[in-house]
């Protein structure tokens, strides 16, 4: 009985410990550093890959995701082709667009009508 209450005390401290790796700024997902976040149309929900790599990357680079972080809810982790990590939100993989020079710049958004503004 202890053991069962102690590992439901440590999934709830887990759970509550959770801080989201974007925030919400107007109808949009942005960064942590207030920069505008954006999705692909290519890469497939919940496949836990991003078809952006390479140049693409280099174009949009990913929300990276720091060694050993993990998801919660709608916010989920893939590995990427480099074996990096990267954020995604109701398994979406999150970019930024290098374009984009400021918070609140919104220039990526239709690109090639394969990127969108990612939205919560």
């Amino acid at each position: 009985m202890r053991l069962a209450l102690l590992l439901s005390t440590l999934a709830l401290a887990a759970c509550a410990s959770f801080s989201p790796p974007a925030q919400v700024s107007g109808d949009v997902l942005t960064g942590p550093n207030g920069m505008t976040l954006y999705t692909f149309d290519k890469d497939a929900a919940g496949s836990g890959k991003s078809v952006c790599n390479g140049p693409c990357a280099t174009n949009w680079p990913p929300l990276a995701a720091p060694e050993g972080a993990k998801g919660d809810g709608a916010w989920s982790v893939i590995t990427r082709d480099d074996g990096k990590t990267q954020w995604a939100y109701k398994g979406k993989p999150l970019y930024f667009w290098v374009k984009d020079t400021k918070p609140g710049d919104r220039t990526g958004d239709g690109f090639n009508k394969v990127w969108q503004l990612a939205k919560p």
